[in-house]
């Protein structure tokens, strides 16, 4: 069947192609989907600048993208809408994101024109709209990176031409749209700032959300997406709602300034704005319409700009946007000039919520713990075991926040965190290091976080409940060795305060209730206990137990947390 009639009704049977009124609906889908998703794509947004705005810059873009359709007729077939869309999309495109989806679009565009029938989009449409948009995208940035929202749209092109050649829109769509969301979890794995953040690319959510709108439109139903690694807190707006920003802080690298605008000009003049502005800053991204707007065949163009009237939508991180837009008025007719200043935007947020936003960046081991951190508004550095000083410093950078508190949790020593730090604020960055030993220290002190606080007196708050905690670990020994208290036998039960072995018994259950016990006796009201990996639950009730039968005033609480080396780790305050 044949999608588009029937406009008001929900679509419930498969269709095999789109017509015009079917695409339209898919853009406003689209849009849906954006507005909904608006700000966890910009929580996520830490690259290649953490100025929390891809979101809105990817609704934008498609927000004029739908409004230039309304110039074509009702009853005009897909490419006509295609085109329109496309064309919205480049005079209008937002940031670096946008200036991409407006190339996926123009892909759309070229690949309905070019089939066999450019009233429909069906199968064959498809595979060409992808492969399209994928050279355009990949063609429009100066230094594609893997982990991007271009990897993403690569991978989803590649899959629908693997797929069978007979195989349904149906099949395809899916095939596009699941692919998509496969290769963003991998995006972690492919760029580090992303990896060290703990969260997928930005722009590849913007896509996914985009090609789950196109499965939508086709068989009825959107699909169902698992959880993704985002930052803790974040959630989509209700459809319709102003998306916002809450974090929006530049990451000080040189460039102070995003400058986007539209020029009329050759190829040659194209290419020339191109190396002058990789000279000038980063970030660059140069996209045209394909000369779109004209009904010729403008399709045959091959992204160059040879056709005539051709639009190109420029885009730029730079330190000097004066020279920016120098370069771009030699090359052509300059029209839609924007200017963003990052600081100054970073200014004006904090200015109106009274306080520079922070973050509070954890090093955490053990999936319990992380997920106990997360639930506190911190973010995770995962430690497996180990992590090295560059690591650190990417992950305080991948915050994206000017203001960042770090709970080590003695994850490297005293030498390396002053290094870390030094270097954190060569990039004009305050981090401050909060005296955490252990990860039930980190736990006390994110207790009494509040964003609310100005930074000193949270980061005074925080450093004196981590302070206050007394802690201490029992683990297994594992050959024999001279301890302060005596030698331990492989299999012993080791009871530490801090980092010294306080307790030896070959009972381990015993060697935790005597180490609690030496702890208690200075006093306290709770203890927190996390169970390490090699736990049983049976050792942290049991241990829980004594405590609550030997003080009766002080509760305990047990938690799953998950740490290779302890047995448990436990907190007293």
């Amino acid at each position: 069947m044949r999608v588009g009639a029937g406009e008001d009704r929900r679509v419930l049977e498969v269709a095999e192609t789109v017509d015009g009124l079917a695409l339209r609906r898919w853009a406003r889908v689209c849009i849906a989907g954006l507005e909904n998703h608006c700000d966890e794509i910009n929580y996520l947004n830490v690259f290649p600048v953490p100025d929390a705005d891809t979101g809105t810059n990817l609704l934008a873009t498609m927000r004029s993208a739908v409004g230039a359709v309304e110039s074509v007729g009702e009853g005009d077939g897909a490419a006509a809408v295609a085109k329109a869309l496309a064309r919205g999309a480049v005079s209008g495109a937002r940031g670096n994101s946008g200036a991409i989806l407006s190339q996926v679009l123009r892909g759309f565009a070229r690949g309905i024109v070019e089939s066999a029938t450019p009233d429909l989009l069906g199968g064959a449409g498809l595979r060409s709209a992808l492969r399209y948009a994928t050279d355009l995208a990949l063609a429009a940035v100066s230094v594609p990176m893997a982990g991007t929202i271009v990897t993403v749209l690569e991978s989803a092109a590649r899959a629908v031409d693997a797929a069978e050649p007979n195989a349904s829109l149906t099949e395809l769509v899916r095939t596009a749209a699941d692919t998509a969301a496969e290769a963003l979890s991998r995006t972690p794995t492919q760029l580090d700032v992303l990896g060290a953040a703990g969260v997928v690319d930005a722009g590849g959510l913007g896509l996914v959300v985009i090609l789950d709108a196109l499965v939508e439109t086709v068989t009825g139903y959107a699909p169902e997406r698992a959880p993704l690694s985002t930052r803790p807190g974040e959630g989509g707006t209700e459809a319709g709602n102003r998306c916002s920003a809450p974090h929006l802080v530049h990451e000080v690298s040189g460039q102070d300034y995003e400058v986007m605008y539209l020029v009329a000009a050759d190829d040659g003049s194209i290419e020339t704005l191109r190396a002058r502005l990789g000279e000038l800053g980063d970030s660059v991204v140069i996209v045209s319409d394909g000369g779109v707007e004209d009904d010729g065949d403008s399709a045959s163009d091959d992204g160059g700009g040879a056709a005539a009237g051709v639009t190109w939508s420029v885009h730029v991180h730079c330190a000097d946007a004066g020279a920016a837009i120098e370069a771009g008025l030699a090359a052509g007719r300059l029209s839609d000039v924007r200017i963003t200043c990052f600081v100054l935007d970073a200014s004006r947020s904090a200015a109106v919520s009274g306080h520079a936003p922070r973050a509070v960046l954890a090093v955490v081991e053990g999936e319990g713990s992380v997920e106990l951190f997360a639930q506190e508004g911190a973010q995770v550095l995962r430690s497996y075991g180990a992590i090295t000083p560059t690591q650190l410093l990417a992950a305080i950078r991948g915050t994206g926040l000017r203001e960042v508190m770090v709970l080590p949790n003695g994850a490297l020593p005293a030498q390396d965190l002053v290094a870390v730090g030094a270097q954190a604020r060569g990039d004009d960055r305050e981090v401050v290091f909060l005296p955490s030993s252990s990860t039930v220290q980190a736990l006390a002190a994110i207790a009494v976080h509040d964003p609310d606080r100005i930074g000193v007196d949270d980061a005074f708050a925080m450093s004196e409940a981590a302070a206050a905690t007394r802690w201490g670990s029992l683990r297994i020994a594992g050959e024999r060795a001279l301890t302060y208290v005596g030698t331990c036998e492989p299999g012993d039960g080791l009871g530490l305060v801090g980092h010294e072995v306080v307790v030896i018994d070959p009972d381990v259950v015993a060697a935790g209730c005597r180490l609690v016990e030496l702890v208690l006796g200075a006093g306290g009201e709770l203890v927190t206990i996390l169970l390490g990996a090699k736990a049983t639950d049976d050792l942290g009730e049991r241990v829980a137990a004594y405590i609550t039968s030997r003080h009766p005033g002080v509760e305990a609480v047990v938690y799953r947390g998950g740490q290779s080396r302890d047995l448990l780790q436990f907190g007293v305050e």
